[in-house]
């Protein structure tokens, strides 16, 4: 473990390791059980409320894994993400590359929310930052991935802009190099973003995103991508196809958390250019194969990974406070 002072270490470690040092002091008062005292049922509050709207659509499990990742990497797991913008203010949700957020994400933190707070004893006492935390790894679980213990403790951010997106997610256009840094900067290992990057198997990415992949422009479609899938892919999203238009990411098991992401890499089946260099690069393709070999080791390794993640720029003291509407700063 990173110690919080006297840190000393070489030119070359220091970005990673001071990112390191920050999330380990910064979540410090994150523990399991943490609401016991004021909120003892508080996981299957929103477990019950997260199941009620999977059983409406199962778009929620890649919208809340989605934002999730989306709220962690802005200005830590705050629910930034969460606050809706004012004629004064364009929030984090409001950005550019967070309008593909979908709004069943949204949706499920805010049922959530409204249920834990129908309880008298719970009420103003849960964090939306915590909530989502937890709506996250039960959607997961519903999705057959693994239900993990999630840590709490978070409070909520007391801010959030979309100026403070840029720069802080990635394109994907990244290379292995830039996506490795953008993780590193949030504490988070090479195999950490690998593991993560099987959010994917549940999500769904617009049209846009991909499609100079399939058809290249001038040249002919992109070679590491399976030709059976640039078929397909084509049909689904024809020239001058609506822009809202999305097609499922993992085309094999779209509706369950599995490591099939990580097979369909191996077959030139990752939608998005930077899911398919995490195999074509041979610096990663070893933990794909890996991941891919056994589920067991996915699941270990993914849950290791969104738990450090769910650690990264913890609020503490006056750095945050507990919502009353996750929608809208106190």
């Amino acid at each position: 473990m990173v110690a919080c002072t006297n840190l000393r270490l070489s030119a070359a470690a220091l970005l990673a390791a001071l990112a390191a040092a920050a999330t380990v002091c910064s979540a410090q008062q994150l523990r399991r059980n943490y609401y016991a005292g004021v909120c003892p049922n508080v996981e299957s509050i929103v477990r019950d409320a997260v199941t009620k709207k999977y059983r409406e659509t199962f778009i929620t499990v890649g919208a809340t894994v989605h934002l999730f990742f989306h709220d962690c990497f802005v200005e830590g797991c705050d629910a930034s993400v969460v606050v809706a913008s004012t004629p004064n203010s364009t929030a984090e949700k409001d950005h550019p590359v967070n309008l593909s957020l979908a709004g069943d994400g949204f949706d499920t933190v805010i049922r959530a929310k409204a249920a834990v707070d129908a309880v008298p004893r719970c009420r103003n006492r849960v964090s939306c930052a915590d909530i989502l935390a937890m709506v996250t790894r039960d959607a997961i679980a519903l999705a057959g991935g693994p239900s993990y213990a999630v840590e709490l403790g978070r409070l909520d951010g007391l801010s959030s802009a979309a100026t403070s997106v840029d720069g802080k997610l990635a394109p994907p256009t990244f290379d292995l190099d830039q996506l490795t840094a953008l993780f590193a900067r949030n504490g988070l290992s090479r195999a950490d973003m690998v593991a993560l990057s099987a959010g994917h198997t549940v999500g769904f990415a617009h049209c846009g995103t991909f499609a100079a992949r399939i058809r290249g422009g001038a040249a002919a479609p992109d070679p590491t991508l399976n030709r059976s899938l640039v078929e397909k892919l084509a049909a689904w999203c024809p020239d001058g196809v609506d822009p809202r238009v999305a097609v499922t990411m993992d085309v094999v098991t779209p509706r369950v958390f599995d490591n099939q992401y990580f097979r369909n890499l191996q077959v030139g089946m990752g939608l998005l250019a930077s899911d398919q260099l995490l195999y074509t690069d041979s610096r990663s393709r070893p933990i794909v194969d890996a991941l891919a070999r056994s589920s067991v080791a996915f699941e270990r390794a993914f849950v290791e990974a969104i738990t450090k993640m769910g650690r990264i720029g913890v609020k503490t003291g006056a750095q945050g406070n507990i919502r009353r509407n996750c929608a809208v700063l106190n």
